[in-house]
């Protein structure tokens, strides 16, 4: 474990007591990919008092803009949708079969209450499963895409069409947010609205203290990670920055069944996770570990391989290369509706995106040879 702070370094708060009521809001709100303009609106309602301007592209993507005149543009960077499921096929006896939107988890499904967003408004449903005193056989078969259905009480596929819903309805769980032993935040969807609230945090704390930068802060809250880095990818050539930070969070690796050797050894509480891969530029990265190491912000590192997996990618390999790099977030059970994050985690990354954001300096170089 990589860490760069005292044992007993006292923790910054940063989060405070209005700030975890839209924390809330934000992470009940369902945002699923291709869906997300909801979640879009409180994100930019929350924002707006800390930016001079704003716009959403074609798709939903949503832009906070400090300093807009600026010519040397920073990016600091977090997606808005969550995973989700699509009305596939609605059988004769008013069952429905799904198929991903994203990377939905059909293990977790059986017994799941769901809500099917429809133009008539929410139809609540759960996934069904047999019960075990049916499950005959000595091996038993498991949830797969081609058994996990939902049941909504209806006994006909027109009872089910009357309700409003069709091939194409996205569906969400109904799960909500919750703070554990006062140490995690916990719900669905913090993969990755708690980094869409993190990038807001940075505006926050940069308008509360007066900071006043030297470039363009463009603050992005994207759309369609889940299916490819999408949102990011249409963003970045808009806007075409000279540097980016991205958020997203990562796994915790202390939990049962996971491997450190090929998922690393990382820890929620640890603090945040600075990444080493081809598309994170080292030069800037060691700008983020000096950012960690002047301010006493305790950090871990991780090495992906071939991709981060995250917007990132989409970013550097924009515009004939943006500088960029990664700061994630440990979770524990990611793409599950009990998803977790260590609240001084949290407090963590938008002090390190802060600090990082103050060493910049404009029209900074990174290039490697110059």
């Amino acid at each position: 474990m990589n860490t760069n702070s005292e044992e007993n370094e006292k923790h910054v708060p940063v989060v405070t007591g209005e700030s975890l009521k839209f924390l809330e809001k934000y992470i009940n709100n369902p945002s699923p990919t291709g869906f997300e303009w909801e979640g879009q609106k409180l994100w930019l309602d929350y924002i707006k008092p800390y930016i001079d301007e704003h716009y959403v592209d074609n798709y939903g993507t949503a832009v906070g803009v400090i300093n807009p005149q600026a010519e040397y543009k920073v990016v600091i960077e977090a997606h808005s949708d969550e995973i989700s499921w699509f009305v596939n096929y609605i059988t004769k006896d008013g069952l429905i079969y799904v198929i991903r939107n994203g990377g939905s988890d059909h293990q977790i499904a059986p017994s799941k209450r769901v809500n099917i967003h429809t133009d008539k408004g929410i139809v609540k449903a759960v996934f069904g499963w047999p019960a075990i005193h049916t499950r005959n056989g000595e091996k038993e078969e498991a949830p797969t895409l081609k058994n996990i259905f939902l049941d909504c009480g209806c006994t006909s596929q027109e009872e089910v069409e009357a309700l409003g819903i069709h091939v194409g309805c996205v569906v969400t769980y109904e799960d909500e947010f919750m703070v554990l032993n006062n140490r995690y935040y916990v719900g669905r969807a913090l993969d990755n609205r708690v980094g869409g609230f993190m990038i807001a945090e940075v505006a926050r704390l940069l308008k509360e203290n007066k900071k006043t930068l030297p470039f363009g802060l463009y603050i992005v809250n994207a759309v369609q990670e889940e299916v490819g880095l999408r949102g990011a990818e249409m963003i970045a050539n808009r806007i075409k920055p000279n540097l980016a930070i991205i958020t997203d969070v990562t796994h915790d690796t202390q939990t049962p069944m996971i491997n450190k050797i090929t998922q690393g050894d990382l820890a929620c509480g640890k603090g945040p996770v600075l990444s080493y891969a081809p598309s994170v530029h080292n030069n800037f990265n060691k700008l983020l570990i000096a950012a960690a190491q002047d301010n006493k912000i305790p950090f871990q590192r991780q090495a992906s391989s071939r991709w981060t997996g995250t917007d990132t990618d989409a970013f550097a390999y924009s515009n004939d290369g943006v500088v960029s790099a990664l700061i994630s977030l440990p979770l524990r059970y990611m793409h599950t509706t009990v998803e977790m994050v260590h609240k001084e985690d949290v407090d963590n990354v938008i002090r390190l995106i802060y600090e990082s954001l103050l060493k910049i300096e404009s029209g900074q170089d990174f290039r490697y040879i110059k």
